[in-house]
């Protein structure tokens, strides 16, 4: 249950003007206690305190001032109005102040100075401040004195949902260690914690709170397991796709559904592939994805793949494409390759790997509206080759890939492999690509 403050003796005021911070030791004695908080100065803190009769507990009154749009009438070409000059009121605390720069020295004396660690007028406390920041040693401090590790904030967040950093994992394992509440749900997609470590790639913070009961499968608001939130987050730099990778890696470990469906009867492997994530989709479909799952509407994870393929990183559409032909999912109907073509012309490799997922798809001349002349241009060897195709069958050897293909089924990404062939014949059946058609 939140804690409300206790009533605070006196109301600090202190009025920022814009893009400015207070000076150190400048102005009136609020702005120089304010001012001395940010720094961590505990000396001037002290003397404050003791000079001016202060109370730990005082709640500071931050004033922002901002320059707003306020709109006053709608004139004949779109909204008049007029700039105004709005101040946003802040709330807090000295310890408030303290936490959220990493300041222990200062928690420590404020907390000696009888401060409420679960004071939080401005709708956080200390404690959510100092996991914010990442600062362990305050916030340890601050659940040895007394905090609440569940106090949830204005958002419903309690402390460990604000652990979102690698570097925050300090403060979620004291939180822990302090009878914080692993399966908490807060916000209004009330996720627990490990939904957020799993939106975030945080593969450590997800072990540490499987180690300390949280439940693999609990969904959110939206239906989504922590596997499903995984996969939906974008990962953008290496380590952050490797990070992804271990965690989804462990909650399949820690018996995760590899198919769950959200609210709109997505999979992961559809979040992943929506992604461009082979490595992902390939780790999925081995616990058991299924390659052909159909979300509300009627896409399977392969349309995600195709409808995301031009904004994608190089080579990462294609394997996509791959994994899921390759692990038996159904190639796009024969009439909407025209569609295809229209949405993917800017990755000759995708289309490439699809066609060649046919036995014979007949090739029409009228194709070529769908491409752009500069894209045509840009990849002209693979286009003439495919358009070389109209009037043509398809070579011996793709066909004897396909009759393959076809006994194997499902299981080609396995079978394949095995048979006494060279690694070029055996990458031909698993489609990789070549650049041009026969």
């Amino acid at each position: 249950m939140e804690r409300r403050p206790e009533p605070a003796g006196r109301k600090l005021q202190i009025l920022q003007k814009m893009s400015q911070e207070p000076q150190i030791r400048a102005g009136t004695p609020e702005l120089a206690f304010h001012a001395a908080l940010l720094a961590g100065d505990l000396d001037h803190i002290r003397l404050l305190m003791d000079q001016c009769f202060w109370d730990a507990n005082a709640v500071f009154e931050i004033s922002n001032g901002e320059m707003e749009w306020q709109v006053t009438s709608l004139a004949t070409f779109g909204l008049s109005g007029l700039w105004t000059l709005e101040y946003q009121r802040e709330l807090t605390t000295p310890l408030c102040i303290a936490a959220a720069h990493g300041h222990e020295s200062c928690v420590r004396h404020l907390l000696s100075r009888k401060a409420d660690p679960n004071a939080s007028p401005g709708g956080r406390g200390a404690l959510h401040e100092a996991c914010l920041g990442n600062h362990t040693a305050c916030a340890r401090l601050l659940l040895q004195h007394g905090a609440d590790p569940d106090l949830l904030n204005s958002e419903g967040l309690a402390p460990l949902h604000l652990c979102r950093t690698p570097a925050s994992l300090g403060c979620a394992r004291e939180l822990l260690e302090h009878g914080a509440t692993v399966q908490l749900e807060g916000g209004p997609g009330r996720d627990t914690p490990l939904h957020v470590a799993a939106q975030r790639g945080l593969d450590e913070h997800a072990q540490l709170y499987l180690g300390f009961g949280a439940r693999v499968d609990a969904r959110n608001g939206r239906g989504e397991t922590a596997l499903s939130a995984a996969c939906g987050a974008a990962a953008r730099s290496p380590d952050e796709h490797a990070r992804c990778l271990r965690l989804c890696a462990l909650l399949l470990r820690g018996g995760a559904a590899a198919d769950a469906r959200d609210e709109d009867e997505r999979s992961p492997l559809h979040k992943a592939c929506g992604h461009a994530r082979p490595g992902l989709c390939t780790l999925l479909l081995r616990h058991g994805a299924d390659a052909g799952a159909l979300d509300y509407g009627g896409a399977s994870p392969l349309a995600r793949a195709l409808q995301t393929a031009t904004c994608a990183p190089p080579t990462a559409p294609q394997r996509t494409v791959q994994v899921l032909l390759n692990h038996g999912s159904r190639s796009v109907w024969p009439d909407a390759f025209p569609k295809v073509l229209r949405t993917c012309a800017q990755v000759p490799e995708v289309i490439e790997v699809l066609f060649n997922s046919y036995t014979q798809l007949p090739v029409s001349e009228s194709w070529r509206e769908a491409i752009p002349e500069e894209v045509y241009q840009m990849h002209k060897p693979f286009y003439r080759s495919l358009f070389a195709l109209a009037h043509t069958p398809r070579c011996l050897q793709h066909l004897c890939r396909c009759t393959i293909r076809k006994l194997f089924g499902k299981e080609s990404v396995h079978l394949v492999p095995q048979l006494p062939l060279p690694e070029t014949l055996q990458n031909y059946l698993l489609l990789e690509p070549e650049g041009v058609l026969c």
